[in-house]
C-alpha cells in the first residue's frame, strides 16, 4: 500500500490521477491500481470523471508528533520506554509481546489497521483502517498473575472514565471485558500475561475502541455494535481521543498496583451492564444460568443460581443475557 497517496486522499478533496500521478512519481495506472488496493482495508474511494478520487468524508488519521505531544504534556510519554504508530500490522497485543520479550517493560503499539486483530478465544476483531482505535500496551507488574485479578475489569473501568470525562453518556461494562454504549458493544479488553507467572511479569493490554466504523465493516460484526459516532465533542480528532484513554489507562494502572481491583470495584458495579438481571454464562459446552449479583473484591463474576450463590472467573466464560 502507497502510504503517502493514502495520506494524500485523507483531506477527503478530489484529486485528479494527473496530480496523484506526478505528485507520488508514478504512473496513472500505479495509482488507479493502488487505489483498488485500499477496498480490502475497508476504505472506500469514489472516483468521479472529470474531478478525480477522493475518499468521501476523509479520514482522520492519528498523528504520531501531535500524539507524543500530548502524552507528553499528559505526563503519560515520560512513562513509556517506546511508542509505536504503524499504518498496518498483524496485531497490536503481539506486537506489544514480542516488545516485552526484546525488553521493553512499558511498549505502546498503535495501529490504523490490523490484519489479524483479535478479542477473547481468538475471536477476530474487526479492524478497518484509520477508523476505530486499536492499541496494546505492555506493563510490568509483580506478584505474578495472582496480581492481575480483575485487570481486565479494571481497564473497562478506566475506558468508562476516559468516555465519561468526555461527555459520552450510556456507556456500560459487560463482565468480563466488554464496553457497551446503551447495550451495544462499543469496545473490548484482551490481557495476555507473560514473564514469571509467580513473580515479576507482564501484562499485555489490548484495547478496541470503535470510533467511527464504516458501513463497509458492518458483514464483519457478528453482535450489535456500536460506535462514537457523533458523540464526541466536535473538534476532537481520534489523536486527541487516544491521549485521553491513554492517560486515563496509564493512572488506573497506578491505582491498580497499589491497591488491586477492589478499590476499583464500586465504579465498575455502578456501570454494570446486567446488574440484577437474569444471565447465562456459557463455559465451553456447560451452560449456567442465575442472577447477576455483580462482581467479588477479585473480579470474579458473583452468580444467583438454583444451588444459590457461585463465583466464576477465568478466560474461558462468555456471558450472554436471555
Amino acid at each position: 500500500m502507497n502510504l503517502d497517496l493514502l495520506r494524500t486522499l485523507a483531506d477527503g478533496e478530489f484529486h485528479s490521477g494527473a496530480q496523484l500521478s506526478e505528485a507520488l512519481g508514478v504512473s496513472r495506472t500505479t495509482i488507479w491500481n493502488q487505489i483498488k488496493e485500499l477496498a480490502p482495508l475497508g476504505i472506500s474511494v469514489h472516483s468521479v470523471r472529470g474531478r478525480g478520487y477522493r475518499i468521501f468524508g476523509g479520514l482522520d488519521l492519528i498523528n504520531a508528533a501531535h500524539l507524543e505531544r500530548q502524552l507528553e504534556s499528559l505526563d503519560v510519554a515520560q512513562r513509556l520506554d517506546l511508542i509505536d504508530l504503524t499504518m498496518l500490522c498483524e496485531s497490536t497485543n503481539l506486537s506489544a509481546q514480542r516488545a516485552s520479550v526484546n525488553g521493553h517493560k512499558r511498549a505502546l503499539f498503535i495501529a490504523e489497521y490490523q490484519s489479524g486483530g483479535r478479542g477473547r478465544r481468538g475471536r477476530a476483531w474487526a479492524s478497518p483502517l484509520g477508523s476505530n482505535l486499536y492499541f496494546s500496551l505492555s506493563w510490568p507488574f509483580s506478584g505474578g498473575v495472582a496480581a492481575l485479578e480483575g485487570l481486565s475489569l479494571a481497564v473497562g473501568v478506566a475506558l468508562a472514565r476516559a468516555l465519561q470525562a468526555l461527555h459520552v453518556e450510556g456507556v456500560e461494562l459487560k463482565w468480563p471485558n466488554d464496553l457497551l454504549l446503551f447495550g451495544r458493544k462499543l469496545g473490548g479488553v484482551l490481557i495476555e500475561v507473560g514473564g514469571d507467572l509467580s513473580g515479576d511479569c507482564s501484562a499485555v493490554i489490548g484495547v478496541g475502541l470503535n470510533v467511527a466504523m464504516p458501513q463497509e465493516a458492518e458483514a464483519q460484526i457478528d453482535q450489535p455494535w456500536a460506535d462514537l459516532k457523533g458523540l464526541l465533542p466536535k473538534d476532537l480528532t481520534r489523536t486527541d481521543l487516544l491521549a485521553v484513554v491513554l492517560m486515563h489507562l496509564v493512572k488506573m494502572l497506578d491505582e491498580f498496583a497499589e491497591t488491586g481491583f477492589a478499590e476499583l470495584r464500586g465504579e465498575w458495579e455502578s456501570a454494570n451492564a446486567f446488574k440484577d438481571r437474569p444471565i447465562s454464562l456459557l463455559m465451553g459446552d456447560r451452560r449456567v444460568d442465575g442472577l447477576c449479583l455483580g462482581v467479588d473484591k477479585s473480579g470474579a463474576l458473583r452468580l444467583r443460581t438454583l444451588d444459590g450463590e457461585k463465583l466464576y472467573q477465568g478466560g474461558e466464560i462468555s456471558l450472554r443475557a436471555n
